[in-house]
C-alpha cells in the first residue's frame, strides 16, 4: 500500500472489480436489513451509471488497485422543495484494508465537486441507522441527519 491514493472516473474495464465491491456492500448491509434477499442481489446498474451524463461513478485507486467507490446521480426532487433536482450519492464502499484513511472523504469531495459543476446545490444519501462508522464519516464531511425511514413487516 503506497500513500498515493488517486480518484478518477470509473471505466468499463473496472466492471469486474466494481461488481465484486457491490457484493461486499450487499453483504455488509444484509445484517442491517432482513428484507434483502439471500442471493441474486444487485443494487446498481453500473453500466447505466457510467453512460449517464447526469451521473458519475468514481473510484479511488492505490496504484492500479481500486480501493473505494462512490457515485453521484442527479435525481428529481419532490415538487415542494426549494430545488428541482439534487445529487444522490450511492455505492459508497471502501476496502476494509483501507478504511480509516479518509479515502471515503476524498470520494465524497470528488462527487461534491461534480455536483457543484453541473449546478446541483443539494446532495443526499441514505445510510443505515446502525452504521455508526459511515454516519460519522458523512458528518465529518458536513452531512446532517435528516429523516428516519420507518418500516413494519407484517406476516401473512
Amino acid at each position: 500500500m503506497n500513500n498515493e491514493i488517486t480518484i478518477r472516473e470509473a471505466v468499463k474495464n473496472d466492471l469486474p472489480v466494481l461488481l465484486q465491491h457491490e457484493q461486499e456492500v450487499v453483504g455488509a448491509e444484509r445484517p442491517m436489513d432482513p428484507t434483502i434477499r439471500k442471493s441474486g442481489v444487485n443494487y446498481y446498474d453500473l453500466n447505466a451509471l457510467m453512460e449517464n451524463p447526469r451521473a458519475t461513478l468514481m473510484v479511488a485507486c492505490d496504484g492500479d488497485k481500486i480501493v473505494a467507490t462512490g457515485y453521484a446521480l442527479e435525481k428529481q426532487a419532490r415538487p415542494y422543495l426549494d430545488h428541482e433536482t439534487y445529487a444522490y450519492l450511492g455505492f459508497m464502499y471502501t476496502d476494509p484494508d483501507y478504511r480509516g484513511r479518509g479515502i471515503n472523504g476524498k470520494i465524497v469531495e470528488a462527487l461534491q465537486h461534480w455536483a457543484m459543476n453541473i449546478g446541483l446545490a443539494e446532495i443526499r444519501l441514505h445510510v443505515y441507522e446502525e452504521n455508526d462508522p459511515a454516519i460519522k464519516a458523512y458528518e465529518k464531511r458536513g452531512f446532517k441527519r435528516h429523516m428516519i425511514e420507518m418500516r413494519l413487516r407484517t406476516e401473512s
